[in-house]
Formats: C-alpha cells, structure tokens, sequence
C-alpha cells in the first residue's frame, strides 16, 4: 500500500514539473512582459531596470528553477494587467469556481446514478426510453447554448431567476461563500444546472451500461439461482461492482468541471477563476494564465491521486493484486 502510494506521488510530482515546463514556456516567450508593463513609452534604461528586477537576464535553468521555487510557495508573480498579485487574485475567485462546480457535481451524481439504475433495470420502459433520449440534449448542445437557452426562460421570459453575478456573499475569513443566503443560491442554480447536465448524462449512460454489463455476469445468475431477493442482487451485489468505473469517471469529471468551468463563468458573469482566465487571454495576462494552468494541473493530480485510494475501498481485488506485489518485493 505504502510501495503503490509512493510510486503515484512521484509520478504525480513529474506531472507537476512538467505542467510547470511548459507554464515557464508560456510566461517566457509569449508575449514580453516589460513592453506590457511599460508600454510603448518605456526608455531603454528603464526597460533594462525592470529586465533585470524581474529576473529576465538570468539563464533559462536558473530562471525555471526561481519560477519552480515561487509556484511551490504560491508565488506566481504580479498580474500584468491590474498590478496585483496572482495568488491574491485566484485566492479571491477560487471559492466561486469551487462553490459552482461542487454543485454541478452534486446534481450530476444525485440524478445521475438514480437515472442510470433505473434505465438498466425498466430498459424497455417508455419512461426509461424518454429518460435516455432527453438525456441526449446534454451531450449534443453545447454548453453555452444551454446557459443561453436557460437564461432566455429562467430570467427573461419568466424572471423567476438572476441571469448573471454571484448574489450576496458572505466572508467567513478569507472565504467568501454565497451558500449562506438566499441571493446566493438564485445565482447558483441556472449555472450549476448548466455546468451539470454534460456530466450528468455522461454518469447517466455509464452508470446504464456497466449496471447491464454487470446485471449479465455469471455471478448475478448464480445469486438469482440462490434465490436471492431482486433487491439485493441489483443494488448488494450489481450496483456495488458498477461503481468502480463510475468513480473513475466522476472523480476525472470533477476535475473537468473546475477545468472546463471557464464557458459557464462567462456566460453568466460568474465570478471564478474561469472567468479570471478569459479575461487574462484578452489582455495577454501571461501570469495569470501560467497560474491558473498549474493550479488546474494540481487539482487534476489530486483527484487521480484519491480516486486510486477510492479504489482500495471499493474493489477488494486491486487490495489483493497490490498486496501480492509487495509481497513479491
């Protein structure tokens, strides 16, 4: 156990080099930061002052390994555009992405699971056959035309939710929460349903198809003969061995709606690190862009890391492969 963690920190922290590679990349050679920090109007002196206050003539090594050195303490630097610095800025707009895309995965999962049991067990039902070709609309319209879509019904024909915005927040220290009040949930639901409805399709057909793969198994037609009640095969024993692929997806999901939550930050004005993001591509915020790139990397990491312990817990048989090979050692 302890071998197989080990080995999935260190290539967890090659990842992170890499990630960090290619972020220098982009701080260093697109774009030039002091003819944006100075402009056009900047002298050769003060240009050579700000090269060097910055840390711009040292060797490319040296300069990979400061910029390592900083990411690792949460350093990325000052914005180019509004003179802040970067971890301020994402510190300020990452309860707002986190708040939006746990919420998102929260629907997925709620109505995900329970959609994807039932259309394996009633598969031939009319409401079953209904279910899975609504679900359709999730996977073929994209996601900005749903937000769109929702905002013209929700907020302008019926006005009975915000369009845009975060609502009321309230501070709790550094974290700032709109969970806390009612304006802050209005503002939430027409982007979470947004955000949700890719992944909860995604859950829903895979949840569908492992439960019917798992439901043909030759020890779910063992445990029928036994006599075992339909209960307790579809959800002790069918339900059980369907997970494991299904926490795959879900934890790999969830780091794709932190990722891929820029389209609906946009599209309703909510105010996270996605939309931080497209703003600094506007401007050529080189880093903020490199920032945002790590942090989503790490966030990715993370998620692959515990969805490898999930497995522990869920299947018993990776328990005993990696047990025989430590043994074997």
């Amino acid at each position: 156990m302890f071998a197989f963690i080990l080995r999935r920190l260190m290539q967890a922290a090659a990842v992170m080099l890499t990630v960090a590679l290619l972020a220098f990349v982009l701080f260093q050679y697109v774009g030039d930061p002091v003819s944006t920090m100075l402009g056009q109007d900047g002298t050769a002196a003060e240009r050579a002052e700000l090269r060097e206050r910055l840390g711009l003539n040292a060797s490319a090594p040296v300069q990979f390994a400061k910029f390592v050195g900083n990411a690792l303490q949460g350093d990325f630097g000052m914005s180019l555009r509004q003179s802040e610095k970067v971890s301020d800025m994402l510190k300020s707009r990452l309860p707002a992405t986190l708040e939006l895309s746990f919420a998102a995965a929260l629907i997925a999962l709620v109505l995900g699971v329970p959609l994807g049991v039932y259309t394996a067990l009633k598969r031939h039902g009319a409401l079953s056959q209904l279910v899975l070709a609504v679900s359709l609309l999730g996977v073929s319209l994209p996601t900005f035309l749903i937000g769109i879509l929702l905002i013209l019904i929700f907020s302008v024909g019926l006005g009975w939710l915000p369009s845009y915005g975060r609502g009321e927040t309230v501070a709790i220290g550094w974290w700032s929460t709109g969970l806390l009040t009612k304006s802050g949930w209005t503002h939430l639901i027409l982007p979470a349903i947004t955000l949700s409805l890719f992944q909860l399709t995604l859950v829903l057909r895979l949840v569908r198809s492992e439960m019917l793969e798992v439901l043909r198994s030759e020890y779910i037609k063992f445990a029928r003969a036994r006599g075992l009640k339909r209960r307790a095969i579809h959800f002790g024993h069918a339900l059980k061995n369907t997970l494991v692929p299904v926490i795959t997806i879900t934890g790999l999901q969830l780091g794709g709606i932190i990722a891929f939550a820029i389209v609906t930050e946009t599209v309703f004005q909510w105010p996270g690190m996605g939309l931080l993001f497209i703003q600094a591509v506007q401007f050529a915020d080189i880093p903020v862009m490199a920032a945002y790139l790590c942090l989503i990397a790490l966030v990715f990491v993370v998620i692959n890391l515990i969805v490898d312990l999930l497995y522990f817990v869920v299947d018993p048989r990776l328990r005993m492969s990696v047990s025989r090979g430590t043994g074997g050692h």
